[in-house]
């Protein structure tokens, strides 16, 4: 079933192409809390067209960018040239845990007003004033 997953999807994990293109290009570089398997060209090779390594990972599971700690963040957005792996990476005392993305479950952000919280708007407090063409 996992096979047919990576012909037929993209979201589910890795794709067979990306399968080959990680096989034959890729360098482990570590893993993170969640399972998620990071890579980066094979000896840090400069690609000809960005002039930089390409990094990239596969996700455990589901696509999902916000399933991408701080530190490996950084490292894929070349913030950082030293993986989390690399050094003792410790998260600041700012930084909050993660949180998946809810949105289009039942525990998605609902503001006030919404037609899924009840649907009544706050009234307004008449601190705006509407535009008017040529006033």
């Amino acid at each position: 079933m996992k096979w047919l997953l990576q012909v037929l999807t993209w979201w589910n994990g890795q794709t067979l192409n990306t399968r080959f293109h990680t096989w034959r290009n890729g360098e482990l570089v570590g893993r993170d809390e969640f399972g998620n398997v990071y890579y980066r060209t094979a000896g840090g090779k400069l690609d000809p067209a960005l002039g930089y390594e390409r990094r990239w990972v596969i996700y455990a599971g589901e696509s999902d960018g916000s399933m991408t700690p701080p530190g490996w963040y950084g490292w894929l957005h070349h913030t950082s040239d030293v993986p989390p792996t690399a050094e003792t990476y410790a998260a600041r005392e700012w930084e909050m845990p993660h949180l998946p993305n809810m949105t289009g479950t039942a525990l998605a952000y609902r503001p006030a007003g919404s037609m899924y919280k009840g649907g009544v708007r706050p009234a307004a407090t008449g601190d705006y004033n509407a535009w008017t063409p040529g006033a």
